[in-house]
């Protein structure tokens, strides 16, 4: 179905075991780099919507110079925005408490940035999706970040844990973007790659 990859050794740039674990279910033959110490800060003139592209874009540029003429690098990046305010990585445990805190009760955009990159050719693409939180009480956000420290995760939850069973009360749009990479839109992408 992506015959047109046949070309390429597919390469993904992240250390992200999500990622890792969305982009095999496309059925696809990939390999995982990391380089480590890549720098995610941003202009603050960056809308939102720009910042996780420019992130992943960063993430490209570090990858591009190991990148040989064969290969075809993916690179993502995901944020999550409530009012206005990008809600990173929490440091420590009280900053996923406070982040939990913030996201209880309300709705708020998770945006991911994807770039494509070979040495002659580019692109790239973002996705949107939205999620309305129930209210949490402290009992349920001590627990769960207790038990799944979510430390390494935009916003400081994986929809795909037990937060997200119990505290997702909708969803609009991709839900493997909200994950961290829009296998679907990526999958249509890679066809016309």
């Amino acid at each position: 179905m992506l015959t047109n990859l046949k070309k390429y050794n597919i390469i993904l740039g992240s250390n992200s075991p999500r990622r890792k674990t969305l982009l095999a279910g496309l059925d696809i033959d990939f390999e995982v780099r990391t380089i480590s110490n890549i720098d995610e800060s941003y202009p603050d003139t960056l809308s939102e919507e720009e910042v996780p592209l420019y992130i992943a874009g960063n993430k490209a540029a570090a990858f591009l110079p190991f990148i040989r003429e064969n290969e075809l690098l993916i690179t993502a990046d995901t944020v999550v925005v409530v009012d206005s305010q990008i809600v990173g990585k929490p440091a420590n445990k009280a900053d996923a408490i406070h982040i939990l805190r913030l996201l209880s009760g309300r709705t708020h955009r998770v945006i991911t940035g994807v770039h494509l990159n070979t040495k002659e050719k580019s692109s790239h693409f973002s996705v949107v999706s939205t999620v309305s939180f129930a209210q949490l009480d402290s009992e349920e956000i001590n627990y769960y970040v207790d038990k799944y420290q979510p430390y390494d995760k935009a916003g400081a939850y994986g929809i795909q844990e037990w937060i997200g069973y119990i505290g997702v009360e909708s969803i609009e749009g991709s839900f493997y973007n909200v994950m961290g990479l829009p296998v679907q839109r990526l999958y249509r992408e890679l066809q016309r790659f």
